[in-house]
């Protein structure tokens, strides 16, 4: 049996990774990662979730293709006139992707995301106002924070929530079992923005949608791994008696 505060403490030690070094991860253990998130629960062990593997020439096809796009996406944000002129007329760059990335947050959720937001940029000494610099940093996620192996996760359209539901409970599986090989991981909402880059590399049954990626490799020594979202405390989350 294992010692419940070691396992907490393991569980809060785990961080995402956004910067990788280039040491490759053996194609038996990614799969040994997939078998520990298969471990989780699933509605009706229906398992409605498949995962795209991306490592070597072909994650960097992807990469690349993100990349060209995300610098058209990148001028339309903060460039010129003549940018933003360009974007119109690349429809490839528009983020079109199987489910909506562009609507705000709740607004009772802001507060989160701006604080998480503004944490993470401060420790890499980019400020709010700078927008080159801060969209310097996201296009690496592009380039999948130099992670040698992207995972693209999709979920069966048909049972909605629930695929997705399911997919969060395997995902988070495989990313501890990762965290206990010593490997890191980043779950990244931005791979997902142009969907047809990573089918066409892949044969994606009919009916699943991209819902994520998760970056998977070594992690380096770069300040921007030591850095820790807030972890809320219990009552934050739990709701009270009527």
């Amino acid at each position: 049996m294992i010692n419940p505060k070691d396992f907490s403490a393991f569980l809060a030690s785990r961080r995402s990774t956004r910067d990788f070094l280039p040491t490759p991860v053996e194609a038996n253990v990614i799969e040994e990662l997939i078998t520990d998130g298969l471990t989780a629960p699933s509605w009706s062990n229906t398992r409605p979730y498949m995962v795209a593997v991306a490592s070597g020439e072909v994650r960097d096809r992807i990469s690349a293709d993100m990349l060209r796009r995300a610098v058209v996406l990148t001028g339309f944000r903060v460039g010129s006139l003549a940018d933003k002129i360009k974007f119109l007329f690349t429809p490839k760059a528009w983020p079109i992707s199987d489910h909506s990335m562009i609507a705000a947050y709740p607004v009772e959720l802001q507060p989160r995301a701006r604080k998480v937001g503004k944490e993470l940029y401060g420790l890499i000494g980019v400020p709010r106002g700078d927008k080159q610099a801060r969209e310097a940093q996201w296009m690496k996620n592009y380039e999948f924070f130099g992670a040698p192996v992207e995972l693209f996760i999709f979920a069966h359209k048909d049972l909605g929530v629930h695929a997705a539901n399911d997919a969060g409970l395997f995902s988070q599986n495989l990313m501890l079992s990762a965290h206990a090989r010593g490997l890191g991981t980043c779950a990244q909402g931005a791979a997902v923005l142009w969907a047809d880059a990573v089918r066409r590399e892949f044969k994606v049954p009919k009916g699943y949608k991209l819902l994520y990626g998760i970056a998977v490799g070594h992690p380096s020594d770069a300040l921007i791994n030591s850095f820790g979202a807030e972890r809320l405390p219990a009552a934050d989350i739990t709701v009270l008696k009527a």
